[in-house]
């Protein structure tokens, strides 16, 4: 199993790395954009973007991994090092029937939009999860509302599971909120290969 400290994937574009100290919040707070946060819960205060990134520090140090840093190469055009958005592993937290199953997240930068950097990244992202961290299945919550986010869990081979959709309990993040739920085995990712 990778740990923590020496993860890394590479694609031909990106490079997908832990957070450097501090850097998570700073980008969390230059994509807290109306655009950007439009399905995730709208524009949010400081104090909330502090807490998101407390959230992730703890996952991470409670699972080994979280979402990571998605940083761009440099392809002549931008420059190398630029982080462009996450992408990543954790263990879901927000319905108490799925928690602790192995979920795919992501976020990039408005101007990353429409360039296929969400797909390469959430492919090395769900590669890492069966081959270096053996998860049995991935899963991916978003809105219904959000046709970006589970278009792309499709063209990842990811199959709408609605048995398995909820809402938010009281006292979570995006309380009252209705999440649909994708997913993926193993055996399904290895015939799509």
């Amino acid at each position: 199993m990778a740990s923590a400290a020496s993860f890394r994937l590479e694609t031909d574009r990106l490079i997908l790395r832990e957070w450097e100290e501090g850097e998570c919040l700073d980008w969390l707070m230059a994509t807290n954009t109306e655009p950007v946060m439009r399905w995730l819960g709208g524009i949010q205060s400081a104090e909330s973007l502090a807490g998101s990134v407390a959230r992730l520090e703890q996952v991470r140090r409670d699972h080994g991994h979280t979402f990571w840093a998605m940083e761009r190469k440099d392809d002549g055009e931008h420059l190398s090092g630029e982080v462009i958005g996450f992408c990543g592993l954790k263990r879901t937290d927000l319905d108490p029937d799925n928690s602790g199953d192995m979920e795919i997240g992501w976020r990039l930068c408005e101007n990353a939009w429409g360039m296929g950097y969400a797909r390469e990244a959430a492919q090395a992202c769900m590669d890492a999860a069966f081959t270096r961290f053996a998860a049995p299945f991935v899963v991916a919550l978003t809105v219904m509302e959000n046709t970006a986010s589970w278009g792309l869990m499709e063209r990842l081979g990811m199959q709408r599971r609605e048995d398995l959709d909820f809402t938010v309990p009281e006292g979570k993040r995006f309380a009252g909120d209705k999440i649909i739920l994708y997913a993926i085995t193993r055996k399904q990712w290895e015939a799509n290969q």
